[in-house]
């Protein structure tokens, strides 16, 4: 399990938005036909439709609440706003898709303006079925604070891709 968690901790995203953890459970970000794997690339316009979140491993008992956070906003050499939270959704029953959860925040297009920004997936194992609160901004949230104040715990999985602006010529 410590290489799977490698490029989280080469990527920064243990250290700038979870505490390091031990995965527990499987969980698949797909785009269209492309699965995310940490540390790769997608362009802005590949991520415009809400991706496919499967998780396996768990049962139909055993809920999770899925975040997407972007830890580098405005840009990543002053990430000021750091993290801007771009989708959540709570009560996600094992062993199925995040379309069974409840949608706390809608999904929101990455569109980093200055560097390459780093757009992580955190999925939480859920002590039940539960309310949780919803954060005040986009802007400021805190990935670690909001597990704490809903009492979640550490991630059980967690992967992430890069994305920086699209240019006219990459578009072509």
């Amino acid at each position: 399990m410590a290489r799977e968690l490698e490029p989280l901790i080469v990527g920064r995203v243990i250290g700038d938005v979870l505490d390091s953890f031990t995965p527990t459970i499987k969980m698949s970000v797909t785009y269209g036909n492309k699965q995310v794997f940490n540390g790769h690339e997608f362009y802005p316009s590949t991520v415009t439709a809400r991706p496919r979140v499967e998780v396996s491993g768990g049962d139909m008992r055993t809920f999770y609440t899925l975040v997407m956070t972007d830890p580098d906003v405005p840009g990543p050499s002053d990430p000021y706003l750091r993290e801007h939270v771009h989708w959540l959704v709570t009560n996600i029953p094992g062993t199925t898709d995040v379309t069974f959860g409840t949608e706390l925040m809608s999904y929101e297009i990455p569109r980093p303006n200055i560097g390459i920004h780093r757009f992580v997936f955190v999925l939480f194992k859920q002590k039940g079925r539960q309310t949780l609160s919803l954060p005040a901004s986009s802007d400021h949230f805190s990935t670690r604070n909001f597990a704490a104040e809903n009492e979640l715990g550490l991630p059980v999985a967690a992967v992430f891709f890069n994305a920086q602006r699209d240019t006219a010529a990459r578009r072509r």
